[in-house]
């Protein structure tokens, strides 16, 4: 496990002292759990696969894949919530917020011009 969990916190690309501080434990407490030093208990191995969207069964065993894949709705709920706890990201909050007042002949612009950012329209309208 201690392999897994290091490679966990390396993709997530955090400190042993962020990756810690995320799951309400020390950093010296998590430096063992990497090293071999300590297991786990169970609480930690749950506050690790909660916080982080991680496979239990592959934090245990290796097996399957290493993150829990999202829904649409949990994806974007993860995004709200980063958003709008984020000081930094003032145009983000901005921007949903007005996108709370379109009307509907203003979404269906918003979708082409979305489209047209992401390559996936072919109409020239807009240029």
């Amino acid at each position: 496990m201690k392999d897994r969990l290091k490679l966990l916190r390396k993709s997530l690309k955090l400190t042993q002292e962020e990756f810690a501080a995320r799951i309400g434990i020390k950093r010296n407490s998590y430096a063992n759990y990497e090293i071999g030093r300590n297991k786990p208990i169970d609480a930690v191995i749950f506050s690790i696969c909660r916080e982080y969207r991680v496979s239990e069964t592959w934090l245990r065993t290796g097996e399957g894949e290493m993150f829990i894949p999202y829904d649409e709705e949990t994806r974007l709920l993860k995004w709200a919530r980063a958003v709008f706890t984020d000081e930094s990201a003032v145009f983000q909050r901005r921007f949903a917020m007005m996108m709370t007042e379109l009307t509907p002949e203003q979404w269906k612009v918003m979708e082409k011009m979305a489209d047209r950012l992401a390559g996936k329209e072919k109409n020239t309208a807009f240029r």
